[in-house]
């Protein structure tokens, strides 16, 4: 596995970054055709795309698996780990993702899209196949490297800034297909049609999500870290 893994992570990333820009190629084209001034403004239409928690995410995963495959080719020995900040990185990438994937098929797959929205394939490899691949990275991929307990707290310092952002961030925003003078990447962050309450409850629900899921992505690196020593 230590031979071909790293040829899994390169052909991953690319498949990731792929789905990525057939989305954006998409998402930008809808908006050039849009009738409305708030549809058709460029620049906001495609901070919106990249204020997506998914997209973030899998290009953050992307990059790193692209780190981690390159880093693997070069390192001839078989029983070396992989650096701590590297090891950290694959952490965090693994756990968003990871967290990803749950949230999206439970809470988002049967949420109606407008037609032509998406990319099809492009959907299910972001939020299906790449989050799937992570777990695998964190099960099975070679050299893994034990981290401290303290990795799951700096895992969960990205999610909470991206909370902060997007909520203040989406009521400055025209919303590019409904004009409302709001925007939100995701309706369980939309305080104005489900209150609140409702928000933060979904917010604590996701951190508390994003904690178990860090600390079960570090304690197999842990265990499979010891293993390995």
């Amino acid at each position: 596995m230590t031979t071909w893994w790293p040829y899994a992570r390169l052909a991953a990333a690319a498949l990731t970054l792929a789905a990525i820009i057939a989305q954006l190629q998409l998402t930008l084209s809808n908006a050039a055709s849009a009738s409305t001034e708030w549809g058709s403004h460029l620049p906001t239409v495609a901070t919106n795309f990249f204020s997506f928690f998914t997209i973030q995410s899998n290009l953050l995963a992307a990059v790193v698996l692209t780190i981690a495959g390159v880093w693997a080719l070069r390192q001839r020995e078989a029983a070396a780990q992989e650096p701590g900040g590297l090891a950290l990185a694959l952490t965090c990438a693994s756990t968003y993702m990871i967290v990803t994937g749950v949230v999206y098929n439970l809470l988002l797959r049967g949420i109606p899209l407008l037609p032509g929205a998406t990319v099809p394939w492009s959907n299910e490899v972001l939020h299906v196949v790449a989050p799937l691949f992570l777990l695998a990275d964190v099960l099975f991929a070679p050299r893994r490297r034990a981290l401290p307990w303290s990795a799951v707290l700096i895992a969960a310092i990205y999610p909470i800034v991206w909370v902060v952002y997007t909520l203040t961030r989406s009521e400055l925003i025209i919303s590019p297909t409904t004009g409302d003078p709001w925007w939100f990447p995701y309706p369980f962050l939309n305080w104005h049609v489900i209150g609140f309450g409702a928000v933060a409850l979904y917010v604590v629900g996701i951190a508390a999500a994003i904690i178990a899921v860090a600390a079960f992505v570090v304690w197999t690196g842990r265990r499979r870290g010891i293993r390995s020593s």
